[in-house]
């Protein structure tokens, strides 16, 4: 498996995103990482090796954000795991690129209020048609992780009403959210190639859904998330995406086939996922469409992937740390309770900043 993790410079003093992208990521290549640019110059992306354990993956996320963090301080920039700015952002300006050009002229508006950061999960798998299995398998689940790592919700020096405000702006990308079930590898192929033909998407690196088969590597690639606020929250997304991909893989191999659900209920279940976060309730999409605590849905994913999790060795420390964010809160938990003190946006972004590193 591999991660990428997106996050965000702001000016240390007014907290507004600060465009230093191309400063910290000489830096960070001077110590060894290199950050990768992304749309708005506001942002860098880190990006682990491949892994086998999630040991690993905590060290490898530990050092990234150490010397991601270390680079942001030394061009007079701070560094934040969060899925939006908290602040009022004056502007995105456009990382100048020739691609990064052609999609903020192709796309207007909707490229120039980014500032969006969220993590991508990467996990092998053998084929191309194993991969839309495996998509098809992770639809009714991903609501779930999404209000697991729920991230942004202050934005504008306000709470956003939402835990997720992140995933409610990234929905007006065309080709965002979750992805229709798809009957095969063409099936996917030929819809991609409807997107492209009709503008929606420049090429298939804009293919933005919530999984899918990864355009550059043999993963399929899960991005529903906002980034997580710690180390130890993306270890357990990751940790849970790799277990869900192999329980996949091992249910494909015994013949069993993959419910059909409708995309207005998929979409609903987003919704609300980014709505009420761990906090409230979700769709119970694989039953009678219910809606029940968010808790119980995601109790209940970890029990499916249980074999996938004893198999790594990593069964007691998923339960560990949801037993931890349940008694601390996620990420836009976190934040809510900063804001809540004294309305004041300098404790929030006080909390974004000590949890960057912390595990």
């Amino acid at each position: 498996m591999g991660v990428e993790e997106e996050f965000l410079l702001i000016d240390p003093q007014s907290g507004e995103p600060i465009a230093r992208n191309k400063q910290v990521a000489a830096h960070a290549a001077e110590h060894g990482v290199d950050l990768q640019l992304e749309l708005t110059s506001c942002q860098v992306e880190t990006t682990t090796d491949v892994l086998d354990s999630s040991g690993a993956l905590r060290r490898e996320l530990t050092r990234l954000r150490r010397v991601a963090t270390e680079a942001a301080a030394a061009n007079g920039a701070q560094l934040l795991a969060v899925g939006l700015p908290p602040t009022v952002p004056h502007k995105f300006p456009v990382t100048p690129t020739a691609r990064y050009r052609r999609i903020a002229h192709r796309f207007g508006m909707i490229a120039h209020e980014q500032g969006i950061c969220g993590c991508h999960v990467h996990v092998a798998v053998p084929d191309s048609e194993a991969a839309i299995h495996v998509s098809n398998w992770l639809r009714p689940w991903l609501h779930v992780l999404l209000a697991l790592t729920a991230n942004s919700a202050i934005y504008r020096n306000t709470d956003s009403g939402y835990a997720s405000f992140r995933s409610v702006l990234w929905s007006r990308w065309p080709s965002s959210g979750p992805p229709p079930h798809f009957g095969s590898a063409a099936d996917y192929d030929a819809c991609v190639a409807m997107l492209e033909r009709a503008g929606a998407a420049l090429d298939d690196g804009m293919i933005y859904w919530d999984v899918r088969p990864s355009a550059n590597f043999p993963t399929v690639e899960v991005r529903v998330s906002d980034v997580p606020a710690t180390v130890a929250e993306t270890v357990l997304l990751a940790t849970l995406i790799r277990a869900g991909v192999m329980t996949a893989l091992q249910l494909r191999a015994e013949g069993e086939s993959v419910p059909v659900l409708a995309d207005y209920a998929v979409r609903s279940a987003h919704w609300k996922a980014a709505h009420d976060g761990l906090e409230g309730d979700g769709i119970d999409l694989l039953g009678d469409q219910s809606t029940v605590p968010v808790r119980d849905l995601l109790d209940r994913f970890v029990q499916t992937v249980r074999p996938a999790l004893d198999a790594l060795g990593d069964y007691e420390m998923v339960r560990g740390e949801i037993a931890r964010i349940a008694a601390e809160g996620n990420g836009a938990m976190r934040q809510r309770r900063a804001w809540r003190e004294r309305n004041e946006i300098a404790d929030v972004i006080n909390e974004l900043a000590s949890a960057v590193t912390s595990d």
